[in-house]
């Protein structure tokens, strides 16, 4: 009996030594991020390659016509303009001499050609008397002919009187426009964002070839647009019209409704970077315009198309395009399903068929170990 006893303590201890060696050698389950297959709207979008830019919808970068000391700067950085303001002026003051001179050489003239044809007026009357005493065979011809003759060349120092004053109008214009090219004047409303020098400095105009920064640097800010590169092989199904979601690191977690205005007729290919297609995305809501200003790095998710009410699943899921690790609560392990999938972006993917509502599908598919069939736990967190 004592034998059998020690027999049966000596399995009993056996049997917990290889209970916990295994125990302690047996692989241990994964653990695994799951995401529920859902419901909801899918979206095939392509997005920007790099980051876009908000750029006003005007922009000038204005330098004086001809070079010159600066005289008149009635605005500062930041101003804000009308259109038609004075933003800077060269010294003129020979230009305003020349115009005054024109002006007064044009009042010599008028009235110059006003006594002409006031002559020539008086000329034309004693020609027609001469002509009517003629007629009554009381006047010679040679008086007659002396009379038409000074009328008809009194008339022509009138018309050449008149051509001088019109001539002289001519220089006044020219004057003006010589004038007016020592001015800077705001084609546009906006902010003055730039000045590049201060009262009596010099300022050139850029010579052929010859790139000098602006004076005056005016910006557009109550209309604005993004432009953004989109990759050369995402760029062929983009169409201007399409919606957009705009999104600024300026406004994280806040996107503007936008859509597709402009695409690029060429590819721009630049060195060391991938060949893109810019495209500019405008904003739907004039509204957004008060917060932005020009400069903003900005982001666009152009939206090819959409499905409501489709299954999804999240794109990092997918694995080669046609299959997804699928957990069972049941048993604790993972098995491989094949899937078929429609539209697709870089957050969710449709699921066309293969799977259900409310399964569960891992996530990290990059986990050493995760295989068809191995024993799995669902790490903290998740659902």
């Amino acid at each position: 009996m004592r034998r059998l006893s020690r027999w049966i303590l000596l399995v009993a201890v056996l049997a917990a030594a290889g209970f916990f060696v295994w125990q302690k050698t047996r692989p241990k389950p994964l653990e695994v991020l799951v995401a529920k297959v859902m419901r909801g709207t899918v979206e095939q979008t392509v997005a920007n390659t790099r980051a876009g830019t908000v750029e006003a919808c005007r922009r000038a970068r204005l330098s004086p016509s001809i070079g010159g000391q600066i005289a008149r700067l009635p605005v500062r950085e930041g101003d804000q303009v009308e259109a038609g303001e004075l933003l800077l002026e060269v010294w003129n003051e020979d230009l305003r001499a020349q115009l005054v001179l024109a002006e007064r050489e044009v009042g010599v003239a008028e009235a110059q050609a006003h006594a002409a044809c006031l002559s020539a007026d008086e000329a034309q009357r004693q020609a027609e008397r001469a002509e009517q005493l003629f007629n009554s065979r009381v006047g010679s011809v040679e008086e007659t002919d002396r009379a038409v003759t000074k009328a008809k060349s009194l008339a022509a120092q009138c018309e050449a009187s008149r051509a001088s004053v019109e001539m002289g109008k001519a220089r006044v214009a020219v004057a003006r426009t010589s004038l007016e090219r020592t001015r800077l004047i705001a084609p546009f409303g906006g902010v003055v964002a730039k000045i590049e020098g201060e009262l009596n400095e010099y300022v050139t105009p850029s010579p052929v070839g010859v790139q000098t920064p602006p004076a005056i640097d005016l910006i557009e800010n109550n209309c604005y647009y993004v432009s953004a590169p989109i990759d050369e092989v995402d760029a062929a199904g983009v169409r201007v019209g399409m919606e957009s979601r705009i999104s600024l690191d300026a406004f994280r977690g806040r996107h503007f409704a936008g859509t597709v205005r402009r695409i690029s007729p060429y590819v721009l290919d630049i060195e060391k970077q991938a060949r893109t297609v810019d495209i500019e995305a405008a904003f739907a809501d004039e509204a957004d315009f008060k917060d932005l200003l020009a400069g903003y790095s900005a982001d666009v998710e152009i939206i090819l198309a959409s499905k409501p009410d489709t299954l999804s699943i999240p794109t990092e899921a997918v694995v080669d395009g046609v299959k997804v690790f699928v957990f069972e609560p049941g048993d604790q392990t993972v098995r491989v399903q094949e899937i078929t999938t429609g539209l697709a972006n870089w957050v969710s993917t449709e699921v066309v068929s293969g799977l259900s509502e409310g399964q569960l599908v891992v996530v990290n598919v990059d986990k050493p170990g995760l295989a068809d069939g191995v024993q799995a736990v669902v790490a903290e967190g998740g659902p």
